[in-house]
């Protein structure tokens, strides 16, 4: 194999870690808006930052390891990288997660009282 096939090879994988590396940041934006829920605008608002973290990861793989030089492979490897993410990971650990919510927010609406009067109470009282 010849030695500039091996870099594009390389740039290849480069590239296909990347669109992992840019649904996983994806993730943790949605589990952070799975905890802390919040408006369109702020959404819109993260979007759009995650859309120039995108860009510019996308752009510096291919300034520092392509001279700059946009190859339609790199990008369709990336994105391809980033549909079977979601497909197999993403969509698995969101749904535990959201499971894992659910349970905690059930947990927290059913529990009993420890006292008569709701509050911690005496020893004698949660004995009863």
């Amino acid at each position: 194999m010849s030695a500039s096939i091996g870099m594009e090879l390389e740039l290849m994988a480069m590239s296909f870690l990347l669109g992992i590396l840019l649904m996983a940041a994806y993730d943790l934006l949605r589990l952070f808006r799975l905890l802390i829920p919040h408006g369109n605008f702020w959404m819109g608002m993260e979007d759009f930052f995650y859309c120039l973290f995108c860009a510019w990861m996308t752009f510096s793989l291919l300034f520092w390891e392509n001279s700059g030089v946009i190859r339609a492979y790199i990008l369709v490897c990336a994105f391809l990288s980033m549909v079977l993410y979601d497909r197999i990971v993403s969509r698995t650990v969101l749904g535990l997660l959201k499971n894992a919510g659910r349970w905690i927010k059930m947990k927290i609406r059913h529990r009993k009282p420890w006292g008569k009067e709701g509050g911690h109470g005496s020893r004698q009282q949660q004995k009863k």
